[in-house]
């Protein structure tokens, strides 16, 4: 089984967890930042696919990051074509975490399924993140079959 979905907007890493302290006990916490785009990823998901994935699992991920507004024509022309990557913050694995880590429980049992993991991040004219999860086992017949 295949399911694909996108998340809308600018893409988000995993935020380091947060402490404070209660007296004399240390609370650990999520940022909201990052539990807010964990719930918009989570909404995204339902809206894809209610049932979940089993098996070894491959993910793709592909950030798309907004276009710069000092760029001139030339790039912007190469940027909104998808072709130009995006070399900075956040970094690929956090990308990979957070939706990873949202994911967790409602689209697998547990995100150690996941035994082949692609990220990429590019430059487009809509901010946005592309998941496509595939349960291995299916896309392994779909290769064989086709020979591809």
């Amino acid at each position: 089984m295949t399911v694909s979905f996108t998340i809308p907007g600018k893409p988000e890493g995993k935020g380091r967890p947060r402490f404070s302290t209660r007296g004399k006990y240390v609370q650990t916490y999520t940022p909201g930042k990052t539990a807010a785009y964990e719930e918009l990823v989570q909404l995204m998901w339902r809206q894809a696919r209610s049932a979940k994935l089993t098996g070894n699992i491959w993910a793709f991920i592909s950030a798309i990051f907004p276009i710069p507004k000092r760029t001139t024509k030339a790039q912007r022309a190469e940027m909104e074509t998808g072709t130009v990557q995006y070399p900075h913050k956040p970094d690929a694995d956090n990308i990979a975490k957070i939706i990873l880590d949202a994911l967790n429980g409602i689209a697998y049992d547990d995100d150690g399924q996941v035994t082949e993991l692609r990220v990429s991040k590019y430059y487009g004219p809509v901010p946005r993140v592309n998941v496509t999860l595939v349960e291995a086992d299916k896309a392994k017949e779909t290769v064989e079959q086709h020979g591809t």
